[in-house]
């Protein structure tokens, strides 16, 4: 035995001998014993530490009379065993047994995370409850374990729960505390049993259970047959089943003789453990059965305080758990303890504040400072998953910087994300609704606004909407505790005189809003000073008739009102009327009352004033009513306060009739909440209008909720003191809308109206986002309407500028929806609407209305008010149009499209008839970046549909009401680059039809709309969204076939055969069915060999491989496009099989980041292997698979940004194939230098192409500022590929990375054993995937875009070795040939200040590949050749031979010593030595000798380029090169089109003929700018030199032909051709003057 306890493993397994001494024997015995009992031995052999003990306890033992036989006896008797208490060990084995899966559990996943394998939810979930099952004398004991902290578990057992804290020591045991019990336990799983050992007690073995009579798979597959009948006897390791697995037929034995019974039949898929059938044991006596436990299970009492002795215990604290660590460990992924399972997290959250005394500050800080702990362990989890939001979800493993085993605790903490949710959020409602933030608490912990704040910055997706917008709304309330702010407005209404209050209630600016709020003013309702009461008073009339015109606040005290009113504290009399209105005013009244004590008063004794003949508004204000700091209790008293105040206002409607009452408010002022607020009108028979509960006075009529109410019925979502959220559903139950309607006080003018009109739609915004948190509309996806009335007056404006006010609020909803474009289709708005009032006297309303139906373009209206000050009619104020409620509150095309938008959502997507409308955002926001607001074109996208009409493609607008699931447009696109417009061709997936599914249908337009495209030659957008081929069954079938059994009474026995009866078969059409008929007990059954389904509706569309053949018609299809036209494809949702390949076929692809593209999805995959592999879509083709392998040229994170993305990719293509590459107008000067240096050390090329900003200052690069966008990022890493402009020209570009990159290959999860694989790949060096890329990108230049391609060429060559080698580099170098080969535009390479270009680089890039585009220049400080300087210098002086020649010529020393030698001196070690000083020099010699070969200079004196650049100069220099050299190949291949036969050489020598005389004056230093221009601007002296030689060729071509022709015939055919001139003539239309 080893110092440290440890034993060879190759020592005897008789290790050792324990001695024991004393002064007696039995002094001795007893130290032995003690030794036996506190010796700890563990190990694979098992030792009898425990029965030696008590074996010394015996009387032969004691009195020395032990021998040989005596210990055989013992053994064969069991007569000495070691003692227990059964239930404990049962107990301690469990818990073993469930520490030890823990262990093993965690191991296996840590593994997993290192390797890159995520851990999938079911293990997580398995992780925190499962089962363990304990054998002890023939009693099975089932526990259901609960894992509910770090080092805890809850064992239940028939419904008792025992809880156990665990902790391992380095020695693999465990202390284990249960209570008061503390035990040391060990142990191993052996193949049959659990081997336990209770340190100081007992080891025991507990049997595993199987139950012999139950015939179980040991693996997947589907039951081929059994291999014995029901009820049949097999023997002991006999077969008795058939399975098959992966194409094999296996055999399944029995481990016992007995009767089978079969559980399932032929041809059913079974899994791994799954029962097959039940065995009536042949000899049961030889298999033990167990029974289960079934009693209230109970561990022992417990002797002292523990097992053990006080170290042990002491590891261990006996203080359970508190509820707050209880539920942090609920947030950190762990089961929720069974103790509090039953109350949810609102349930456990409110036993936190169940303890809290609200005159007790201490008790809500602590409650405070839990909560603050809770939210900061929620932060900690969730930080790391908050940021990967957006596309990273599946980059878990590789962003993670810290261990796996800390990710794990992070993955476990995200897995139970809604649980977390639900308690946090609990949290902030009852920190915001509680006594805590109102001032009770001395201090806010100190972390606690930080830790909002950045729960308020977490991102909507990602489950954290509701967590964020709680967070936002706290932190607003926290702004100043309400008992702070009530102590600055008593001191205010103090020192404010009453003439004064009309300043200060009216007052505008953020501050004072905030202070004089009405349910803050309602609070001095109950004031003990009189005056304060009244001011009060005055200021809520005040700030509830704001907007309105209110004088005369008058309080009344005359004796006959007030002594007959006894109940009341004050009157107030007022005069007013609503806004925009002249004439008589209305009388309003106010009454205080001290509680709802005085209600019974009011009923008897109420004089209203008798100055005021009729009232139109009453506001019954009462000042101290009861609250609950529950908020459900404190809403069913305000349910019973409301009920009875309904009877008070039904007993006094008399009166108020009596004084033509039309509106009665009342507001109760709470104490410890905020007021409520109801409403009673005449019109409603005096009975409260719910919908209003809780709205300010007058904000209904504000907000215009009435007009509302005659079309819609309203279910309130939010009330607020300005703004209301409500569910409208019109009368017809058709259409669902949510109305933002809100009201604002803030005077705004001219010069402001735009951005305040944008600021006031974001706050809408920000209520229609929490109001989606509503219950009420879960599993409802209404459309959104916003409206805003602005009720001062805009200064300085008359009705002569209503239509100016029309042109700013389109122009700021056009820039709203622009910036915000993703906002808006995530809220769904379809309508937004303001009111404003022109400050003509008296004021004009103007009603200003812009929906997604007109494109956003806004209409004016102004408003025709009746005395209440309610519109009654609107006039169009461009048409002078007349329009009715009904019409201005008809739902809009997007409102009644709501159903189908939410389809799309849930899928991921957009509604493919909102794409039209998102160009339309994307064109405003191209524009708004390019010219003034003014220059904008009014109509940016005309939109033709097109449809099917029998086999025809015909224009006809759908708006919606398709029937197949393709939808198609001709679009007209006004851009920056075509202002005129260009037209391309949409195609979209309609996914709300058979989830966008291809049917024959779909496939036969989209193949007309795709052909229309390359007929037209104008590009071709597909945005991808759909389920693959569409796949079904014959439906009509379903209901009337029928199953011939083999055994009728058994169907165990399996089926023979389908059918249909002869009656239901002679319905069916022809061709829907192949059958044979077969006569059974005289019925005539038609069996069915095959379904047609031919003329069945059901099959209308396609169901199988029809639809299969469709997909191969599009697939073909879409291949020839990108041959013959611009083909680009947005994959918006997932895009299935056939879906996935379009958009590879179409070669372009622009990704949103939940549109995966994928063959098949993750659970048809996880049933072929028989178990969870894959959880989500985006595994298998999500943006980390397809960003990186090439497929996804750009990544965008939603729709607004895929469309963007679209517009701009189309700014770089021509309007048509023919023509030529859109130039626009540069802000940034072509005569401007490049700045931005390449340096030999490594640097990011985007900086030389984009340019950067170093210390402060912008260093300019090629391209024009901003202009360049890079494409496939993110794969082939080490070169860059990218569109820009140099000087307004349209370039394609393609870079190379200098740095060295990581290539990353992920795990893949169908493969346990996988694991990631980081691959780091040099700079300047073509890979096979860079040269994948390489290629891809100049065939996608040259095909459709048309672009000239700019290389900047700066690579040593191809990566040669055995893996790339392996890899196909050089198939993909071969590929990048062939593109430049077929490359029909002008192609420019150039090789960058301090590149290199070598060897097989240059080689694929060489001018001779395709002379008639490419063009190669060099930098002056740029190289070119085979081997970089130090490896030729090996080659060309020969291994440093020719270098010590060298040395020996030119050095001095060396000639001399050479002279020495040559006489006969012995001089070899002198020369050696000046060898060995110099060579290291003159190898640098023989480097720079080698490195000027490759200079700039013999490369143009070879003609292997065309001109030596300056980098500064190389972006003026090259754009009008290219510039040059697009409009020459442009003519030259019109040229080629109009005459046959002839070749591009011939076509660009007349083009130089053409242009020979400007070039010539030019001079060479001018002549690209020259000839450029010339050709741009002498557009019909080409033409006619064009037609000139069309006409020569066409003559030539006739005198060819004749001369074919024999002798005789040429005569006969030049009279037919005169006669023919002469008749043409005398027809031909008269020649114009």
């Amino acid at each position: 035995v080893g110092a440290s306890g440890n034993i060879h493993e190759f020592a005897d397994s008789q290790f050792g001998h324990i001695f024991a001494s004393g002064p007696t024997r039995e002094h001795a015995r007893k130290a032995l014993q003690l030794a036996l009992k506190t010796v700890h031995i563990t190990g694979e052999i098992r030792n009898p530490t425990e029965y030696l003990a008590e074996l010394a306890e015996t009387e032969e033992f004691k009195n020395n009379t032990i021998d040989t036989a005596w210990l055989d006896r013992l053994i064969a008797e069991k007569s000495v065993h070691v003692k227990y208490n059964e239930t404990d060990m049962v107990f301690y084995g469990a818990c073993l047994k469930a520490f030890l899966q823990i262990k093993a559990q965690r191991g296996e996943i840590i593994d997993g995370i290192k390797r890159g394998h995520l851990p999938l939810q079911s293990t997580l979930n398995l992780f925190q409850k499962f089962q363990v099952e304990i054998a002890f004398h023939s009693v099975k004991y089932n526990f259901q374990v609960a894992y509910t902290s770090i080092d805890t578990i809850a064992l239940t057992i028939n419904g008792s729960t025992l809880e156990a804290r665990f902790r391992e020591q380095p020695d693999g045991s465990v202390y284990l505390k249960a209570g008061d019990r503390v035990a040391q336990i060990s142990g191993v799983e052996e193949p049959l049993s659990l081997r336990l050992r209770v340190e100081g007690l007992a080891t025991v073995t507990f049997p595993k259970v199987r139950d012999p009579s139950e015939l179980r798979s040991d693996f997947n597959g589907k039951l081929v047959r059994f291999l014995h009948a029901d009820g049949a006897d097999i023997q002991e390791g006999e077969p008795y089943v058939e399975l098959e697995a992966m194409k094999m037929i296996m055999s399944v034995r029995s481990g016992v003789a007995g009767k089978i019974h079969h559980t399932v039949g032929p041809g059913a898929i079974v899994g791994a453990g799954d029962l097959l059938a039940t065995l009536t044991l042949a000899d049961p006596s030889k298999v033990q059965m167990i029974k289960a436990y079934s009693d209230v299970f109970k561990l022992s009492a417990v002797e002292g305080s523990s097992n053990l002795s006080g170290s042990c215990a002491d590891l261990l604290s006996l203080a359970g758990p508190s509820i707050s660590d209880s539920i942090g460990s609920v947030l950190c992924g762990f089961s929720t303890p069974p103790q509090l399972s039953a109350s949810g997290g609102v349930g456990i959250v409110q036993q936190i504040f169940s303890t809290i005394n609200e005159s007790d500050s201490h008790s809500m800080s602590e409650a405070l400072d839990a909560c603050c702990q809770l939210i900061g362990k929620f932060l900690e989890n969730e930080r790391y998953f908050a940021g990967l939001v957006g596309g990273d979800e599946t980059q878990t493993i590789k962003r993670f910087q810290g261990t796996p085993e800390e990710l794990l605790s992070k993955i476990m903490a995200h897995n139970v994300l809604p649980v977390a949710v639900d308690i946090i959020t609990s949290i902030l409602r009852s920190l915001s609704d509680g006594p805590v933030l109102e001032g009770s608490v001395a201090a806010l912990p100190s972390d606690f606004t930080k830790q909002l704040e950045e729960l308020s910055s977490f991102p909507d997706a990602g489950g954290y909407a509701q967590v964020k917008l709680l967070a936002a709304q706290l932190l607003t309330q926290m702004r100043k505790p309400l008992n702070t702010r009530r102590e600055e407005v008593k001191s205010m209404l103090i020192d404010t005189s009453r003439k004064d209050l009309v300043k200060v209630a009216n007052a505008h600016d953020t501050e004072r809003r905030m202070y004089f709020g009405l349910d803050l003013i309602s609070s001095f309702f109950s004031d003990e000073d009189g005056l304060i009461r009244t001011k009060a008073a005055e200021v809520y009339i005040l700030r509830t008739y704001r907007g309105y015109t209110v004088d005369d606040i008058d309080t009344v005290e005359s004796k006959e009102v007030v002594d007959k009113t006894p109940a009341a504290l004050l009157h107030l009399l007022w005069s007013f009327s609503p806004p925009g209105v002249e004439g008589p005013r209305k009388k309003g009244y106010a009454i205080m009352l001290p509680d709802i004590n005085a209600f019974d008063s009011l009923k008897t004794s109420w004089a209203m004033p008798p100055q005021a003949a009729e009232i139109a508004e009453i506001h019954i204000l009462v000042a101290r009513v009861p609250g609950d700091k529950s908020a459900m209790k404190h809403e069913e008293l305000v349910k019973a306060l409301a009920a009875k105040i309904a009877d008070l206002i039904s007993a006094l409607a008399p009166a108020f009739d009596a004084k033509k009452v039309q509106v009665v408010n009342v507001l109760l002022a709470h104490s410890g909440h905020n007021p409520s607020y109801l409403h009673f009108q005449k019109s409603s028979g005096w009975k409260e209008i719910q919908a209003y509960r809780n709205m300010r006075a007058t904000l209904p009529t504000l907000i215009e909720l009435p007009q509302i109410e005659s079309e819609y019925v309203l279910a309130p979502l939010q009330h607020g003191r300005v703004f209301a959220l409500d569910l409208g559903t019109s009368k017809d139950k058709k259409t669902e809308v949510v109305f933002a309607r809100g009201a604002s006080h803030v005077s705004i003018g001219a010069d402001n109206f735009e951005s305040s009109v944008i600021h006031d739609l974001l706050t809408s915004c920000d209520f229609l986002e929490r109001a989606l948190l509503n219950p009420l509309l879960d599993k409802k996806h209404p459309q959104s309407q916003v409206f805003m009335h602005i009720l001062p007056p805009i200064p300085g404006t008359t009705e002569r500028d209503v239509k100016y006010m029309r042109t700013l609020f389109s122009s700021a909803v056009q820039r709203f929806v622009a910036d915000y474009g993703p906002r808006v289709l995530k809220l769904r708005i379809s309508k937004l609407e303001m009111k404003v009032w022109v400050a003509s006297s008296p004021p004009t309303p103007l009603r200003l209305v812009a929906s997604g139906t007109t494109g956003w373009e806004a209409v004016a209206f102004t408003e025709t008010l009746d005395e209440a000050g309610i519109p009654k009619s609107w006039t169009n104020v461009e048409t002078q149009e007349k329009a009715t409620v009904l019409e201005m509150l008809k739902p809009t095309a997007e409102t009644q499209r709501g159903t189908k938008r939410q389809i799309a959502r849930s899928a991921g997507s957009t509604y493919i008839y909102d794409f039209p409308m998102l160009i339309r955002i994307s064109l405003t926001k191209a524009w708004m970046q390019y010219a003034s607001a003014d220059k904008i074109p009014s109509k940016l996208v005309t939109a033709t549909e097109l449809a099917l009409e029998g086999d025809e493609l015909v224009e006809r607008d759908q708006a919606g009401n398709n029937k197949i699931g393709m939808v198609a447009w001709l679009l007209t696109l006004h851009t920056p680059e075509y202002p005129n417009g260009r037209e391309i061709i949409l195609i979209g997936n309609d996914i709300t039809i058979k989830g966008g599914s291809f049917g024959t249908v779909e496939d036969e337009l989209f193949d007309k709309a795709s052909k229309l495209a390359r007929a037209k030659g104008i590009p071709r957008i597909y945005i991808a969204c759909n389920s693959g081929a569409r796949i079904g069954g014959v439906e009509e079938l379903k209901s009337v076939v029928q199953v011939s059994w083999v055994n009728k009474d058994d169907p165990m026995k399996g089926f023979e055969y389908l059918y249909i009866s002869d009656d239901e078969y002679k319905k069916l059409p022809a061709e829907s069915v192949q059958s044979h008929a077969v006569t059974v007990n005289g019925e005539t059954r038609h069996v069915l060999d095959a379904i047609i389904g031919k003329n069945l509706p059901s099959t209308k569309g396609g169901i199988g491989v029809e639809c299969l053949q469709g997909s191969g018609l599009i697939a073909g299809e879409t291949s020839r496009a990108y041959e013959e036209t611009f083909t680009l494809s947005y994959a918006t949702g997932r895009s299935v099989g056939i879906g996935a390949y379009l958009n590879r076929l179409g070669q372009r692809n622009i990704q949103m980041v939940k549109g995966a593209m994928i063959l098949t999805g993750p659970e048809p995959l996880n049933k072929l292997m028989g178990k969870q592999i894959y959880t989500s879509q985006d595994q298998l083709g999500g943006p980390h698979i397809m960003v990186p392998n090439g497929v996804t040229h750009e990544l965008v994170q939603n729709d607004q940004d895929g469309v963007e993305a679209i517009v701009r990719w189309l700014s770089f293509v021509p309007t048509n194939v023919l023509a030529l590459p859109p130039m626009i107008r540069s802000a940034d000067p072509v005569s401007r230098k490049v700045q931005f240096m390449p340096t030999k050390a490594a640097y990011d090329p985007r900086h030389m192409l984009g340019g950067v900003k170093v210390d402060g200052s912008w260093q300019g690069g090629w391209c024009d500022e901003g202009s360049f966008h890079e494409y496939m990022g993110g794969w082939g890493k080490t070169v860059v590929v990218g569109r820009g402009r140099c000087g307004g020209l349209p370039v394609g570009i393609i870079a190379v990375e200098t740095r060295s990159m990581e290539k990353h290959i992920p795990a893949d999860p169908q493969e346990p054993t996988s694991r990631d694989v980081i691959e780091m790949q040099a700079g300047q060096v073509w890979y096979p995937d860079s040269a994948y890329k390489t290629a891809q990108a100049i065939r996608d230049f040259n095909r459709g875009e048309g672009l000239p391609l700019v290389i900047f060429a700066n690579w040593r060559g191809f990566s040669g070795g055995t893996r790339d080698m392996f890899a196909e580099v050089l198939k993909y170098g071969a590929m990048i040939v062939d593109a430049l080969v077929d490359y029909k535009h002008p192609v420019t390479i150039y090789i960058p200040p301090n590149g290199e270009l070598r060897g097989g680089a240059w080689v694929v890039l060489d001018p001779k590949i395709n002379e008639e585009s490419i063009e190669m220049f060099a930098d002056v400080d740029a190289r070119g050749g085979i081997l970089e300087p130090a490896g030729a210098a090996e080659i060309v002086f020969k291994k440093d031979q020719q270098v010590v020649e060298m040395m020996h010529r030119c050095d001095e020393q060396l000639r001399d010593l050479d002279a020495k030698k040559t006489s006969g001196q012995d001089v070899a070690a002198a020369i050696q030595q000046r060898e060995k000083l110099l060579l290291p020099l003159y190898q640098q010699v023989s480097h720079e000798y080698c490195d000027l070969h490759d200079r700039c200079p013999r490369m143009k004196s070879l003609g292997a380029i065309r001109e030596g650049l300056h980098w500064a100069d190389s972006r003026s220099y090259l754009h009008w090169r290219i510039r040059r050299r697009v409009q020459e190949n442009s003519v030259a291949r019109r040229l080629m089109r109009s005459v046959t036969g002839i070749s591009y050489q011939q076509a660009t020598a007349i083009v130089a003929d053409l242009v020979k005389g400007v070039a010539e004056a030019a001079g060479k230093a001018a002549e690209d700018q020259a000839v450029a221009t010339w050709i741009e601007e002498h557009a019909s002296e080409v033409d006619a030199r064009l037609e000139l030689e069309r006409q020569k060729a066409t003559e030539d071509e006739i005198y060819r032909l004749v001369s074919s022709l024999p002798a005789a015939k040429r005569g006969e055919l030049v009279r037919d051709l005169v006669g023919y001139s002469r008749v043409a003539g005398a027809f031909a239309p008269p020649a114009r003057t």
